[in-house]
């Protein structure tokens, strides 16, 4: 997979100190990583990189919405999202991205890409469970609904006061006698 140049900082002339670099990413992102659970994408990235002497530090801060399909109604919807992250780059003799947050690039590394960063931030920051928020409030009106209502399992409660043998309750009352 080629790296997409808009998501790549060169670090090395930067001056020590904080800057931030603004980004908006839409439905081309994802399908560059071809990743399709998303319908549309309108997210805003804040990245705020501090450049110190020996390492570099990065604040990302994702917020926007998702357009995703409701697990039960399979009704598209847009899910709200935002989540932060920080990443330390240290300088050392070889490659290491094994620790979740802290990424070191070989002495001489002149720039650093963000885009797998940007991408894992935004697809957890989805819920594993979608569901529409007309189903929650019962605003959402569809066939689907209606068919997992009708075929959905009768409480507990119901069944026992319809399905109670009568000599059970005379079970029942040693059990309380004590």
């Amino acid at each position: 997979m080629k790296p997409l140049k808009a998501f790549i900082i060169p670090f090395v002339g930067l001056k020590i100190g904080k800057h931030l670099f603004e980004y908006k990413i839409e439905q081309t992102f994802f399908e560059h990583f071809e990743y399709e659970e998303f319908n549309d994408v309108n997210i805003n990235i804040n990245v705020e990189l501090e450049k110190k002497t020996t390492l570099l530090e990065l604040h990302f801060k994702v917020s926007g919405w998702v357009n995703v399909n409701c697990d039960l109604t399979n009704e598209p919807y847009n899910q709200s999202i935002e989540n932060e992250f920080d990443l330390v780059v240290n300088f050392g003799d070889e490659y290491n991205d094994e620790h979740i947050d802290i990424l070191i690039v070989p002495h001489g590394t002149y720039e650093i890409n963000i885009q797998q960063y940007i991408y894992e931030l935004v697809v957890l920051a989805v819920p594993t469970k979608r569901v529409h928020p007309g189903v929650e409030d019962g605003t959402l009106h569809s066939d689907i609904l209606k068919k997992l209502e009708e075929l959905s399992p009768k409480l507990k409660e119901d069944k026992e006061k319809e399905d109670i043998d009568p000599r059970w309750n005379t079970l029942k009352k040693l059990l309380t006698d004590k």
